[in-house]
């Protein structure tokens, strides 16, 4: 064991310091075991002389018991797959009290256990919700208090960071569920130019929009907004495709699809989120067959300029477990689009100046600007749109996820 030399008088601007330069290499860390890893080199770097720290020991919780998993440092005797069970009582203490600082003379502790490991005096901290327990040899002569100050902010730390990387994980796996619900490319459908995009606001978004084939002639086309962000949008999101898919892979009529995933959607444990959609069905003559569940207006630019709000339907999904809903019927000629288009293109605000009240982009702007493009092809003016819509809006925050559907019937 290392002689430990007398100890200094502590200086806490520097000792904080110190800690802000562990917070910054913890940060680097790519994934949790490197960032536990990490944390246990640069603390015995950083605090040898102030904390006393010239040990360390990691456990790793595997099942109800704790397992020496790699030392660091200078550890007199640690024979690494050393075992510790759950009911030890300094485990136990460091899993309740987040910290725990002893000797091995402590009533609490196993003598001949902590003398096997060489240890006189030890604190422990636990990370990553149980997961782990360090453990570091503390120099005689140390302050009780500065140590466990010291280490109780790493701990916090260290365990938000690793939570802060398994929610990312969940957040990855979510985006990439939803990436594989999104149309990988425009259907090739009867002549018609089709083309979409999603453009979320955080990494998962609660937008969606699908093209479904029911059949040699008849294609689906969805857009769907569900209140809120985040993962639980997300993943109402994911009961909507479902929902809607399995629907009609049944053979249900338009309205009585639209009314079971209603019912599917109330009866989700997700209850307290609500979803509109809007679902059409298009036919090689142009015939479009509708049902607006509560969704904002998509519209009709007929190749004259006069436009049509579609807007037959019935209520937003979810809140009303017998909602009822109608049909709604559109000729969609040459030379004619429809656009569909969620509320974070509409609601979007302007980039107002100090004291200026912002504006909506609205629905008046959204239909000159397709009145005005509408020589464009679906894909360029959907483009067109967002790029609009985000110039509108300048360096002001994006607040809603932003989705745009269009169809075109060339001339």
């Amino acid at each position: 064991m290392t002689t430990a030399t007398a100890p200094k008088p502590v200086d806490y601007r520097e000792l904080m310091r110190k800690v802000e330069r562990v917070v910054a290499a913890i940060d680097q860390a790519e994934d949790l075991c490197d960032t536990v890893h990490a944390s246990v080199g640069r603390l015995l770097d950083e605090f040898r002389d102030e904390l006393g720290l010239f040990a360390g020991r990691l456990y790793r919780r595997t099942g109800q018991d704790y397992v020496l998993d790699r030392t660091f440092g200078e550890p007199a005797a640690s024979p690494l797959g050393l075992t510790l069970p759950r009911n030890y009582p300094p485990v136990e203490l460091v899993l309740e009290q987040g910290a725990v600082y002893m000797d091995r003379d402590d009533p609490r502790s196993d003598p001949e256990l902590e003398r096997s490991l060489g240890v006189e005096e030890f604190v422990a901290i636990e990370v990553g919700d149980g997961d782990y327990i360090l453990s570091f040899d503390v120099a005689a002569g140390h302050d009780r208090d500065d140590v466990l100050f010291s280490l109780g902010i790493l701990r916090h730390t260290v365990n938000q960071k690793l939570r802060q990387e398994r929610v990312a994980g969940v957040f990855n796996e979510a985006r990439k569920i939803q990436l594989s619900i999104l149309p990988r490319r425009s259907p090739d459908y009867a002549g018609f130019d089709i083309a979409g995009s999603n453009e979320p606001m955080a990494s998962v978004g609660g937008d969606t929009f699908d093209y479904i084939r029911i059949s040699s002639k008849i294609l689906g086309v969805a857009i769907a907004d569900v209140s809120g962000h985040g993962l639980p949008a997300a993943l109402q999101v994911r009961d909507v495709y479902m929902g809607l898919r399995m629907g009609l892979a049944r053979d249900y009529k338009i309205v009585r699809t639209v009314e079971r995933l209603n019912k599917i959607i109330h009866q989700s444990t997700l209850t307290s989120r609500f979803v509109s959609m809007f679902y059409g069905e298009l036919e090689p003559n142009g015939n479009f067959i509708y049902v607006n569940a509560g969704h904002v207006w998509p519209f009709h630019l007929a190749a004259g300029g006069e436009v049509r709000y579609l807007r037959e339907g019935g209520p937003v999904l979810g809140p009303l477990r017998e909602a009822e809903y109608e049909r709604g019927f559109l000729r969609i000629e040459p030379g004619d689009l429809v656009v569909l288009y969620t509320d974070g293109i509409t609601e979007t605000l302007s980039d107002a100046a100090p004291g200026e009240q912002p504006e909506e982009y609205g629905l008046d702007r959204l239909v000159e600007l397709c009145r005005a493009r509408r020589g464009l092809k679906a894909e360029e003016l959907v483009d067109a749109i967002l790029a609009e819509v985000k110039g509108f809006s300048g360096d002001r925050p994006v607040a809603d996820d932003r989705t745009v559907v269009v169809v075109k019937r060339p001339e």
